[in-house]
């Protein structure tokens, strides 16, 4: 009897138009890729255990992941934002299995309650699609969402829970703009955000919808002072106080080792200049010619020339010199009429 219970509770809310729980229908989706799908729940559920199964029949699929249990495998995800009522499960690798399932939250003592959506998987394109799932604005700006598909039609922008516009409107206050774009791309802009903004949407066309979550940040501005004063140094980020950086210290050591160079450079410059001085001043003040050096025979010897007459003996001398040494002097070479001194001299008679 329970289990026709709850084959009946989903046709009964089909025909009178009463939903506990409200998703979307059909998303396509591409094999490999991942979706989020949110779920959005009558407020009496809102403590209630919430969970997906997969299966085509509510009777009979298999659980995958609640709130008070992580799923094991990894593939499935599930968070519930109880102050929007809306709790929300991710499938990851998604693949050609991956068709029915249902969102439902467990009701004690009494038949769970739920909805299904369908998920159509394909290795190419998705008939409808979105370039991110999250999208993110600040207060007073806008966003704007391009729905893309690749069958023709009118398109819709709706928020879950809420209503659906088709051309510029609003929704819970929020400007909407619809624009068509190249090829079948939609452009969906939201102005004047607020934060009650924040929330999940989709892209109806067809039998088709694609979720799109966006969320409203408050948009800040950060103003930086600095205060300087003689008895404060300001500290660069990275550097803690009393410290340098090292990019600070390899600095100052490529200066002083630069300084350090040049002075060495200066100072062999100056010492090479004052060496050539030197040494132009010492060839300057040497003696030019040998006529100016004092000049030391020793060792001469006289022999008398063969003479038939004896004359006086300085006309009948011839001098022989040998080992003639130049002798250095300090000073400037006497005249030439200076004395001569000669050495062990002898004189033969013949």
């Amino acid at each position: 009897m329970a289990t026709k219970l709850l084959n009946v509770l989903p046709i009964l809310a089909a025909f009178t138009g009463i939903h506990s729980i409200i998703t979307v229908n059909k998303v396509s989706v591409r094999a490999g890729g991942s979706i989020s799908i949110p779920c959005f729940y009558d407020p009496r559920y809102k403590n209630h255990v919430k969970y997906l199964c997969k299966g085509a029949g509510w009777y009979g699929c298999t659980y995958e992941v609640k709130t008070n249990q992580p799923s094991t495998s990894g593939r499935f995800s599930i968070s519930d934002d109880k102050k929007q009522r809306i709790f929300a499960v991710t499938i990851n690798d998604l693949t050609a299995a991956d068709t029915d399932y249902w969102c439902i939250v467990e009701i004690n003592n009494g038949a769970d309650d739920g909805q299904k959506f369908q998920l159509s998987v394909s290795t190419g394109l998705p008939s409808l699609y979105v370039d991110k799932q999250e999208v993110t604005g600040f207060k007073g700006g806008s966003v704007t969402v391009s729905c893309r598909s690749t069958f023709s039609g009118r398109m819709k922008w709706c928020r879950l829970g809420s209503i659906c516009v088709t051309e510029s409107g609003s929704i819970d206050r929020t400007a909407v703009t619809i624009s068509a774009s190249i090829g079948n791309v939609v452009n969906v802009t939201m102005s004047d955000l607020r934060f009650e903004s924040s929330g999940w949407y989709w892209c109806a066309k067809g039998n088709l919808q694609m979720p799109v979550h966006i969320t409203v940040y408050e948009q800040t501005t950060t103003t930086t002072t600095t205060t300087i004063s003689p008895t404060t140094t300001n500290i660069s980020p990275g550097t803690v106080e009393g410290q340098q950086s090292p990019s600070k210290y390899l600095k100052s050591f490529i200066i002083s080792l630069s300084l350090l160079i040049f002075i060495v450079m200066v100072a062999l410059f100056i010492w090479w200049m004052l060496k050539r001085r030197q040494q132009a001043e010492k060839i300057d003040s040497s003696p030019a010619t040998v006529a100016e050096q004092e000049i030391t025979y020793s060792d001469v010897k006289h022999i008398k020339k063969p003479s038939r007459q004896r004359s006086y003996a300085e006309s009948n001398v011839d001098v022989l010199y040998s080992t003639v040494a130049p002798k250095q002097s300090s000073q400037r070479a006497a005249p030439k009429d200076q004395s001569i001194i000669y050495s062990n001299t002898a004189e033969c008679q013949m």
